[in-house]
């Protein structure tokens, strides 16, 4: 009888009340998507503008005199990227425990690229650690400035480039068979060009599986092409030597090679472990390259601006200006002032390329819209003339 009262009271061991019931899931699912976070903070990649904006926070916090662990509790709780905030909390844990911010940011190495880490070594060995994250942040966001820049100027090309396959194609699929069926009704052989466009409609029609097999199967060949040494330093060679785009990649890899190395130096690092780290952040074969020719020359004695002025993707007056910093012994701000040089160059070869393109491409579009549509009614124009002769 008093099992039957406490089943019916809802406080047997296998009874539970709804009530009961809902605290329990609401916790397994928080733990759940805890674990999900956990989970996507290893290969979380952040993006380079939020590192920025987080470096520079960190740099204010600990110049108030805020403790690290605090700091990163503060941040910890203001962002609002949920991943990114796990990671933080998982840093500031780390370093609670007794390490150091450096070893603890290096288990997230998509989140805090090698630069990072080793800035943030190199403040830890100074004691200037916000200092050197003010530094860091400023690198960032010059970057973050300099790449938007830059894709503003890609944007309206590629998306033009992209409407103009997009109505070549309308064109021959839709448009052309209903001309070609009108000339077959002429009897009258068709000129070569209005010819060649309706056997490229009809092929475009009948093996379009084809076609978008070839365009897919040579896009991953390319791109696994592109992941091999040999791959990347033809693609990097094409790159810096193509008619209009080549200079500004020049450029910027230029000024990205000046840039990372002043950074690096003026905060501490060595110089060996500097190249080594803009070797990484380059993403150029030849500047890969050059940073190991001039680690290797540099451990033997020699001088950076010796290997510069020896290979041709550096100009010369990279090579002038770093041995004139070798000299008075101000190299990372000779570095530096070559990169902001660069910049200017930079800011000036997009404006006049943004100016260059537009008319460039309205001159495409004419040529491609304006030779399908000529070709497709040339044989009404012969006709015409044929008609008006007979008369």
């Amino acid at each position: 009888m008093a099992f039957i009262t406490s089943a019916s009271s809802g406080k047997g061991p296998g009874l539970r009340s709804p009530q009961q019931g809902r605290p329990n899931l609401k916790a397994a699912q928080a733990l759940a998507k805890q674990k999900s976070l956990e989970k996507k903070a290893k290969t979380y990649r952040l993006p380079l503008g939020e590192l920025a904006l987080f470096t520079q926070q960190l740099s204010s916090l600990i110049n108030a005199g805020l403790p690290l662990v605090q700091s990163l509790e503060a941040l910890q709780e203001q962002t609002e990227d949920l991943v990114f905030r796990v990671i933080i909390r998982e840093v500031r844990m780390d370093i609670a425990g007794g390490n150091s911010f450096s070893s603890a940011t290096r288990k997230y190495p998509r989140a805090f690229n090698t630069l990072f880490v080793s800035m943030v070594e190199a403040g830890e060995a100074s004691g200037a650690l916000a200092e050197i994250l003010g530094k860091v942040a400023s690198y960032f966001e010059s970057s973050v400035k300099l790449s938007k820049k830059v894709k503003s100027a890609m944007t309206y090309p590629i998306a033009v480039i992209g409407l103009a396959v997009v109505l070549v194609n309308v064109l021959l699929i839709f448009v052309i068979p209903v001309f070609a069926s009108m000339f077959a009704d002429f009897g009258q052989k068709l000129p070569a060009p209005t010819q060649m466009l309706i056997d490229v409609s009809n092929f475009l029609r009948s093996y379009w599986w084809l076609v978008g097999g070839i365009v897919v199967g040579a896009w991953i060949g390319i791109r696994k092409y592109i992941e091999t040494p040999a791959g990347r330093a033809h693609r990097d060679h094409i790159v810096v030597r193509a008619p209009i785009f080549g200079p500004l990649v020049h450029k910027i890899a230029v000024s990205r090679f000046c840039r990372t190395y002043a950074t690096l130096i003026r905060s501490g690092v060595p110089i060996l472990r500097t190249l080594e780290i803009v070797s990484a952040a380059s993403g150029k074969v030849q500047i890969e390259k050059a940073c190991g020719e001039i680690a290797k020359h540099v451990s033997q004695g020699g001088q950076v601006s010796d290997v510069l002025g020896a290979d041709p993707f550096f100009p010369p007056v990279v090579m002038h200006m770093v041995k004139a910093g070798e000299a008075t012994g101000n190299v990372d701000g000779m570095m530096s002032k070559i990169a902001d040089f660069y910049d200017t160059e930079i800011e000036a070869t997009t404006a006049a390329l943004t100016s260059l393109i537009e008319p460039l491409l309205i001159v495409f579009l004419g040529v491609v819209v304006g030779g399908i549509v000529m070709a497709m009614f040339l044989p009404i124009f012969q006709m015409g003339s044929v008609v008006g002769g007979v008369n």
